[in-house]
């Protein structure tokens, strides 16, 4: 299998920061310009087009967006920018306690009309049990993930296009049926590293997500998902998500996620570190651990950076080098069995670029990216992506 390589969408605003300030002065929802806190960004649908736009020119697949209660709403916001964008896919992501499973694979076969084909889902069971509350979700951890199981079963039931009964804890369902099911089906994406997540990766997702670990931890977190998935007859792909911070050289990286560290006083940090010890979230935990919520030894593996996950929930590290070191870690990766790279960066719209104009060419001069669909931006001759000749912008990035 080749690469394929998404970029990611703030929709909870962006910023020149680690820290998730949320900074508005109204905690993040009139989403005003006007803002004693520099460096901030709303995430208005201008904003968010022109990340959109950037990642289709410059040869990303898809672009994940989050969901949360500081997030726009996913399924809205990535409609709206499929018409800013001409093959660019959508990886919507959502929660399946909040929403009946019928209305969301009748939403997702409307969604593949009305986009032609560019959405995929990724399922997110929720690890923060209040957040979970404020949705209206009262089920305890294990429970969630046992209803996921129910969720999709459901949804995938209906897409065959034919009435669907269904009798379980969390639905029952008479006669569910999406009348015109979606073409293509939209691949599922779900992640999970507790012991209730594993079954429903294995006999539900299509790629098995996981957030930067090192590729020892990794590793073996594919063997388990893998065997857990050969037992239900079933091939699951794998995929990672990522921070990003490549440059021209690696001394320039490093210096940028010194800068990004320096933003961090210790008060910040041991407050963002409580808060996030609270989640009942395995992959949480495991994210915690890599750094211990200490500054010295974030580098804990080759170019994986640890300092995002000091102020930041969920993905919690970073590649950091030069194009040539990120693309070798990339490639590390994938001879792992990752085939699908969730990359985000901070700024969001500059660090696509960094990416987009670096490591993109230095991973197709390898051979080592899936083609992409005819008419997507970048100069021909490496499968409609960028040439792997030098691209222009030395410096003054």
């Amino acid at each position: 299998m080749s690469v394929h390589l998404h970029w990611f969408l703030p929709t909870g605003g962006d910023g020149r920061t680690l820290v998730d300030r949320h900074a508005y002065t109204d905690g993040g929802v009139k989403r005003s310009r006007i803002t004693p806190v520099s460096g901030i960004r709303a995430p208005d649908i201008e904003y968010l087009a022109q990340i959109a736009r950037a990642a289709d020119q410059l040869g990303f697949e898809g672009v994940l967006t989050p969901t949360g209660t500081w997030c726009e709403d996913a399924w809205l916001t990535t409609v709206a920018l499929s018409q800013h964008t001409e093959r660019l896919k959508f990886l919507v992501a959502f929660r399946p306690g909040v929403i009946s499973p019928v209305l969301a694979a009748q939403m997702a076969a409307t969604y593949q009309r009305i986009t032609r084909g560019r959405l995929m889902l990724n399922v997110v069971t929720g690890g923060d049990a209040t957040e979970q509350r404020r949705f209206g979700d009262h089920l305890d951890h294990d429970s969630r993930y046992a209803r996921t199981a129910e969720f999709l079963s459901v949804v995938r039931g209906v897409w065959a296009g034919q009435p669907f009964d269904f009798e379980g804890e969390h639905y029952q369902v008479r006669g569910g049926l999406t009348a015109l099911p979606p073409d293509p089906l939209p691949p599922i994406f779900f992640g999970g590293s507790s012991r209730a997540a594993g079954p429903v990766a294995a006999r539900h997702s299509d790629v098995y997500l996981t957030w930067g670990e090192p590729p020892e931890q990794v590793r073996r977190k594919i063997d388990w998902i893998r065997s857990l998935a050969e037992a239900e007859g079933r091939t699951v792909r794998f995929g990672i998500r990522l921070h990003v911070i490549t440059r021209d050289s690696a001394a320039e990286a490093w210096a940028t996620a010194d800068r990004l560290l320096a933003d961090l006083d210790a008060d910040t940090v041991a407050a963002a570190q409580e808060a996030l010890g609270r989640s009942e979230s395995v992959g949480q935990q495991r994210m915690l651990a890599l750094h211990g919520g200490q500054r010295d030894k974030l580098e804990i593996a080759p170019n994986l950076w640890a300092g995002v996950g000091l102020v930041r929930g969920g993905a919690g590290t970073a590649l950091v080098g030069s194009h040539a070191d990120v693309a070798d870690r990339v490639e590390e990766y994938h001879a792992l069995g990752v085939d699908h790279f969730v990359f985000s960066g901070y700024p969001h719209l500059e660090e696509a670029y960094w990416f987009g104009e670096g490591v993109i060419p230095e991973l197709a001069a390898r051979d080592a990216l899936a083609p992409l669909p005819a008419g997507s931006g970048g100069a021909p001759g490496a499968g409609g992506r960028a040439s792997a000749a030098p691209l222009l912008l030395a410096g003054g990035r």
